[in-house]
């Protein structure tokens, strides 16, 4: 007999709980990808992007393939052999960062804070002091719940006439961004975090001072200049690869379901969400690692408790409970659970059922957490 599939309410670091008119969308017959009427679809889909990521790029488009996917094309076409990049380095996907650009020939240099904190403004500035070709950050960090400040980065880039790459994965539509003002060139997202789309695609925008770098990517399926030419839709469509059609069905309508609400009240919904959950779980002596204005309001990072074995409440929660949680990675390995907080998981139902569960694998009384979450909710 098949596997059955089970229902899990997913408050982990993604995916995120999926809505159910996401699922119809992408439930909707599979028509051709160079038919007119899905290039119409994908018209829709670009332009909701931009007024997600807040920017006015043509070239904005979701990415065929995950979050790392993403990464792995803003390297590719920006970041040229030899080209000195900064990068900031406070988790495991700052890592990836620096790891990737020294695949790609950069002569990397590494601004780091320990896991938990924000990398500090001036430390990144100071290093751009000799001269840079680009920046690279972590906006939203997911191994750690930090949220990494980016004011004065895009300045100082353009005064050196280098580009300011961004990782957004887990803060787009979860955390105030808007990308031209805040000065990024280009930058990457995932579908599955707070834009509560099943994982496999990865938004994706660029402006002309990225787009001008362009050329003889390393990569043939991430090549924009290629890639490009099948998105914008005014010069005809030419054939470059298979997009996965049904997967832009599901995220044209969670863009959609995004702007219903306004991304205004979409941020302010997290930073709610995420101070009430916090509060719950401090009456339970769990308290949040990044320290006040350096947290990432869709990713609530806590310290376990002392004598908690954070791995069998993990399980517990998932066996008896229906709902995933993350453990810790790196050196917050086995010290730490990483809750999700994003798009519809970011609402008071899916708290107080979380809520209602630790308490009872923890074995302690809800009633405090419980009024906490209240409060919080108001």
């Amino acid at each position: 007999m098949p596997t059955a599939v089970p229902d899990r309410l997913l408050l982990g670091s993604g995916p995120s709980p999926v809505p159910a008119r996401v699922l119809e969308a992408l439930s909707q017959p599979t028509i051709g990808h160079l038919d007119p009427a899905f290039g119409a679809l994908m018209d829709e889909t670009a332009d909701l992007l931009r007024r997600t990521f807040g920017t006015g790029n043509r070239a904005t488009l979701p990415i065929s393939g995950t979050g790392s996917a993403g990464m792995d094309a803003m390297v590719a076409n920006f970041v040229r052999p030899e080209d000195r990049v900064v990068v900031g380095v406070n988790g495991l996907f700052g890592e990836r960062l620096a790891d990737a650009l020294g695949r790609a020939g950069a002569a990397v240099r590494r601004v780091e804070a320990e896991w938990g904190r924000a990398i500090d403004t001036d430390a990144l500035l100071d290093a751009a002091e000799d001269g840079l070709d680009a920046m690279c950050v972590v906006h939203g960090e997911t191994s750690t719940g930090v949220c990494q400040p980016l004011d004065g980065l895009g300045d100082a880039c353009r005064k050196r006439d280098a580009l300011l790459l961004v990782d957004c994965v887990t803060s787009l539509a979860g955390q105030r961004l808007l990308l031209d003002e805040a000065g990024v060139d280009a930058a990457f997202s995932g579908s599955q975090k707070c834009l509560n789309c099943p994982p496999g695609l990865a938004p994706f925008t660029a402006g002309e001072r990225a787009i001008e770098r362009i050329g003889g990517s390393r990569s043939w399926y991430f090549d924009l200049s290629l890639v490009l030419g099948y998105w914008d839709g005014d010069g005809g469509r030419a054939y470059h690869h298979t997009a996965p059609i049904n997967m832009v069905y599901a995220l044209r309508e969670a863009l959609l379901l995004v702007h219903e609400e306004g991304l205004d009240a979409r941020w302010e919904r997290h930073g709610r969400a995420h101070a009430a959950l916090r509060a719950a779980l401090s009456e339970l002596g769990i308290e949040r690692i990044a320290p006040d204005g350096e947290e990432l309001h869709p990713l609530l990072a806590v310290r376990v408790p002392a004598g908690v074995d954070e791995a069998a409440v993990r399980r517990g929660l998932l066996d008896r409970h229906g709902i995933e949680i993350s453990g810790g990675l790196g050196p917050l390995a086995g010290t730490a659970w990483r809750i999700g907080v994003m798009g519809s998981g970011a609402e008071h139902g899916p708290q107080e059922r979380l809520v209602e569960a630790l308490c009872a694998e923890l074995g302690r009384d809800p009633a405090g957490p419980l009024s906490a979450l209240e409060e919080g909710w108001g």
